[in-house]
């Protein structure tokens, strides 16, 4: 079973089973290790021990979010790279697609692809020379060569390269997220309706480790009763992490879903706020 199956089985039962405390020995008899050895994969893999990460848990994480979230438009006063300020809420923007480029089937355009593996998973990314036009993790060689189908029926007019390493410089990213190192800033190069690139750049407003509903996120567009659509258009994210999804839960403090399993949503709000708690 590859490592990451591994994780995310744990942390689907560590969630599954936070009223019950599930110890050390109860998690890695999940994934059919010992528990040293569980331990040791669980660290390595998440930056923090099963016991720790289940005591995020046990806060009611999304709750806990929720309850306490800056507010939206509060992110502006800390823009840049300060001490205090967190990496891809101030450095990731959002270039929308000509419709000349979408009527031209990408003539003219160069794109690249390739994929590499994460501590959420493998990542594949797509780039145009103007920017990232796509970030998804894939959990199986039926999913990869999806997205691969994807890209070239979408692009068939454009140059086409296979290059990993597109890729590898987004898993770079990831990886110093959200440390407050000076890294050259992203472009997002996206096609999508005025109201899609509206929701995905409110989502680059929300201030890392902390959550949002999808009623703040529409009342934040002017739209409080567009909460539904405010979903949908979450949900076409095209581009993981970088756009922060994950970062947007239920009205109740319930997680809600996530395109690319909840597992993987626990995981990632998990790791920003221990991130955060760590200052690294």
């Amino acid at each position: 079973m590859p490592d990451y199956d591994r994780i995310a089985r744990a942390i689907a039962y560590i969630q599954a089973q936070v009223p019950q405390q599930p110890s050390l020995e109860d998690i890695a008899a999940q994934v059919h290790l010992s528990p040293y050895h569980f331990q040791r994969l669980f660290t390595r893999w998440a930056g923090t021990t099963p016991k720790r990460f289940l005591q995020v848990l046990t806060l009611e994480l999304g709750k806990q979010l929720l309850r306490e979230p800056l507010p939206l438009l509060a992110v502006t006063q800390s823009l840049g790279l300060s001490s205090s300020s967190r990496l891809h809420d101030h450095f990731v923007q959002i270039e929308a697609m000509t419709p000349g480029e979408y009527r031209s089937n990408g003539a003219g355009m160069q794109l690249r692809y390739g994929s590499t593996d994460t501590p959420f998973g493998e990542l594949f990314v797509a780039q145009t020379a103007r920017g990232i036009c796509r970030a998804v993790f894939v959990d199986s060689a039926n999913e990869l060569q999806h997205e691969i189908l994807q890209i070239t029926t979408s692009w068939p007019a454009a140059n086409i390269l296979v290059d990993n390493g597109v890729a590898a410089e987004v898993a770079a990213v990831l990886a110093a997220l959200p440390h407050n190192a000076p890294i050259k800033p992203l472009t997002l190069h996206l096609h999508g309706t005025n109201f899609q690139l509206a929701v995905w750049r409110a989502l680059l407003r929300i201030p890392t480790a902390r959550a949002c509903s999808y009623g703040e996120l529409a009342a934040q567009l002017n739209m409080p009763k567009a909460a539904r659509a405010v979903g949908t258009a979450i949900g076409a994210n095209p581009v993981a992490v970088l756009i922060p999804c994950h970062r947007v839960i239920q009205q109740s403090g319930a997680l809600g879903g996530y395109r690319w399993g909840l597992p993987r949503k626990v995981a990632l709000q998990a790791w920003e706020v221990l991130k955060e708690q760590s200052g690294t």
